[in-house]
């Protein structure tokens, strides 16, 4: 477990607020941010994203319907679309990939929890309430 680690997921389950995320997001150098973005797409693969969890998405991230990372998400393989929203590359784009990877997240990984983790789990992620200020 990393900071990073830590500071995604408690974005996700909304226990840091995304100004903050933000912020820190765009404290990164561009290299890191690639990683961020690389690192965050695994984890809504790992957290078995569909693509129904798309639009849902989009709203909870604040984009329109017409920003690319927004296009991004409801064309296509949930899988491959994850991967070019994490790839873009012009900073603002980034920014908005950002927002929406934590949303992907966010519903992904609460579905994962009623389903798989209601009765306990070893995930430490799952955990972090318990732990961390609100």
């Amino acid at each position: 477990m990393t900071g990073r680690d830590v500071i995604l997921n408690e974005l996700a389950q909304g226990l840091r607020p995304m100004s903050q995320g933000i912020e820190w997001f765009d404290g990164l150098s561009r290299e890191e941010q690639s990683e961020t973005l690389l690192f965050l797409r695994h984890h809504c693969v790992q957290a078995r994203a569909v693509t129904e969890d798309g639009p849902e998405s989009i709203r909870r991230a604040g984009l329109r319907l017409t920003h690319t990372p927004a296009v991004l998400i409801t064309r296509g393989r949930i899988d491959q679309q994850l991967g070019k929203i994490a790839s873009l590359a012009p900073p603002d784009e980034r920014r908005k990939a950002f927002r929406l990877l934590i949303a992907v997240l966010a519903i992904a990984d609460a579905r994962r929890r009623e389903r798989y983790c209601s009765d306990g789990c070893v995930h430490w992620w799952h955990r972090l309430s318990a732990v961390s200020p609100t």
